[in-house]
């Protein structure tokens, strides 16, 4: 690490509780990177997060953070947002936390276009407890509640931000970790609601019980099945098969939810004004 990026940490905290192999410590660092490369006032920064591994994130982050109930980090962040529209609020949630049991919470603020900036750690399983399938795992994959496969079909949680109003939207992984900081930073300069979508892995639970025994082959899989928006617009469905996308899916300017929410205060309050003086 270098050693400048230390004042972003509570080194007190550190090590950290993640599993040998993690990618959650990557994408850590790529936000953290992200924040530095920006040069923002880490004074002005609020992060949130969820229940999961990936919402561990926020303790060792020396930033005002904020640790909240499963699958309501957007809910805590739009409050925050809110009250303190001039903050840079940023959500880390989990594929579990945010697509599952955070799932309308999701959608909502994408719909609003709340300026929030979401990374979504997504490592395709419940990996705090025990290994679980999560809305992202792949379908036919294994996992300690699907010992035969899971039958359950996955989606795509970038096409679903999008649908629901996003107006940024992306994917990286965390062994493209020069893209993944790039699209971090787009995500965090952009004004109203983004996400990034950075894959992860899980040796210890989706690894191991997927024929992918080490963080390397993970990591290998990765680079070996991830293809980007623009290569992908010139390849066939056929060599498109078993791969996924990643890049900048999608980007557009809104009015922002807090901006409009603002303007709409100021119009109310004109119009108590209003009534107060034709009353006297």
């Amino acid at each position: 690490m270098r050693p400048h990026l230390e004042k972003y940490f509570r080194m007190n905290k550190l090590p950290h509780i993640w599993c040998p192999g993690c990618g959650h410590g990557i994408i850590l660092g790529s936000l953290i990177r992200a924040i530095d490369n920006l040069d923002l006032d880490q004074d002005n920064i609020c992060i949130v997060s969820g229940i999961g591994c990936s919402s561990r994130a926020p303790g060792y982050m020396n930033f005002d953070t904020l640790h909240t109930t499963h699958g309501r980090a957007l809910a805590f962040a739009t409050g925050i947002k809110l009250s303190k529209p001039e903050l840079k609020v940023i959500v880390i949630t989990g594929d579990g936390d945010c697509a599952a049991i955070g799932g309308n919470h999701l959608i909502h603020a994408a719909r609003r276009n709340i300026d929030l900036t979401t990374i979504v750690f997504n490592n395709n399983i419940y990996g705090m407890t025990n290994g679980q399938y999560s809305p992202m795992t792949p379908k036919g994959a294994f996992a300690s509640t699907a010992p035969y496969g899971n039958i359950d079909r996955n989606f795509d949680l970038c096409k679903l931000a999008v649908a629901a109003g996003a107006t940024f939207v992306a994917r990286g992984t965390v062994y493209h970790t020069n893209q993944l900081i790039k699209l971090i930073e787009e995500a965090l300069m952009h004004k109203g609601f983004s996400l990034v979508d950075a894959v992860s892995i899980c040796p210890t639970y989706f690894g191991r019980k997927n024929e992918l025994s080490s963080p390397i082959e993970m990591l290998k899989w990765q680079r070996e099945h991830a293809i980007s928006v623009n290569a992908a617009e010139k390849l066939s469905p056929d060599k498109l098969k078993d791969k996924f996308l990643i890049g900048k899916f999608y980007a557009s300017q809104e009015p922002e939810y807090t901006e409009e929410y603002g303007r709409l205060i100021e119009k109310a309050q004109k119009q108590v004004l209003k009534q107060k003086k034709e009353g006297e």
